[in-house]
Order: C-alpha cells, then structure tokens, then sequence
C-alpha cells in the first residue's frame, strides 16, 4: 500500500487540493495533526479531510487550541490568527474524533511528543521506537539509535518557502518513503485573507516569507 502523510496544512484549501490532486494513486492517507488556523479555509480543509478514503486523522495543537476555544501562545500574530479563524469554524464535531496517536506496522505516528516541542533536524533528542511527527514545519529523515524519527514538513504553511507544500509517501510494501514538495500560489491564499477582512497583521505574516 501506499499512503500519503502530510500534516500542517493550517487552513490552506489550495495546497491541500493541490497535493491531493498529484498524489491521487494513494491507497490511503494519514493526517499528522494541524488542519485548522491560519488559512481562511479551516472548515474547508476539515471537510476535504474527512471526505478522504482511508484516512486516519491525529490531532494537532491548533485543533486543541479550537475545541478548549483557547490559544495559549503568547504572539500577537498567532493570537490574530485564531481570533480571526475560531469565530468562523464550526466543524468541532469533526475534530474532536481527531486521535491523540497512532501505530501502523511498528510505526508511532503524533503530532509532537515532549509538551509540544518543536523537533527540528538538528534537536538533540534520545528516541525508543520509530516515530512520524510534525509540527515543526521541517521536513526530514533522520536516524537516532537505529530508531527513524521523520517529519513530512508542512503541507499549507512552509516556514522556509512560503509557496511550497511538503509531504512524504509511504510504501508499506518496499517499506521506503519519499520525502516530495510541490508548489503552489500563495497568492489564492493572501486574497482570501484580505477578502474576508483578516486582520493586516495577519496578511503581513504572509506576504513577509520568502517564495520557491
């Protein structure tokens, strides 16, 4: 079988079409947490999500932050963001079915480990099982006492190359995985944003990172 693994999407309707669109010869997906917040489509990307065969959905920090109605990071731009996207989502039901983990094979897969830590490829950090987590926006594959510790990076918001989706496909059979990146115009994005009166801080954070 192959499976699509992707996470992060944040919200971004056109990169999650976009990505869906390529990889259509999957035989099913596994969602690494993070749909909502950021983007303007959250109930969009929910809904695609759940309209997916064979999908296995993990919660994120940012569905937490959504079902508590409560952000606790202390940034003004990410406080924007979910002030702007929490009173425009209502697909609550969907996300509270999200799991807290998984395990495929002798795969774990979570949206993060430690309290919300940030992994990147260069964390120090000791492993006992092979793990599949996100949230750092980073894609990579690295080995850590014969242990596999691998990120998919983030499908809607990509912190290096704005206009980039990165995800991973997963041969169970050859039991290898691609680590893949595709393009896409940000530009849908920002004027989305700017036509449901987002706040400008809001648009900066976008037009500010740098494009592939």
């Amino acid at each position: 079988m192959k499976y699509l693994i992707f996470a992060d999407v944040h919200g971004n309707l056109p990169a999650l079409e976009n990505v869906i669109k390529k990889e259509k010869d999957v035989d099913g997906y596994i969602n690494i947490g993070d749909v909502v917040n950021y983007g303007p489509w959250s109930n969009e990307c929910v809904d695609l999500i759940n309209n997916l065969d064979n999908c296995t959905n993990i919660l994120g920090n940012h569905e937490e932050y959504f079902i508590n109605k409560k952000c606790n990071i202390k940034n003004n731009i990410v406080q924007s963001f979910f002030n702007q996207n929490i009173n425009n989502f209502n697909r609550f039901d969907e996300i509270k079915l999200y799991l807290i983990d998984f395990t495929l094979g002798n795969l774990y897969f979570t949206h993060t480990i430690s309290d919300h830590q940030y992994i990147y490829n260069d964390t120090v950090i000791e492993i006992d099982k092979n793990i599949i987590l996100a949230h750092s926006h980073q894609q990579y594959m690295r080995y850590i006492n014969n242990f596999l510790l691998l990120n998919p990076g983030s499908l809607g918001q990509n912190r290096k190359f704005i206009n980039v989706s990165n995800y991973i496909i997963w041969d169970t059979e050859t039991c290898e995985f691609e680590l893949k990146y595709l393009c896409f115009s940000i530009d849908l994005l920002i004027n989305e944003m700017k036509s449901k009166n987002f706040p400008q801080i809001c648009i900066n954070y976008y037009e500010s990172k740098k494009i592939f």
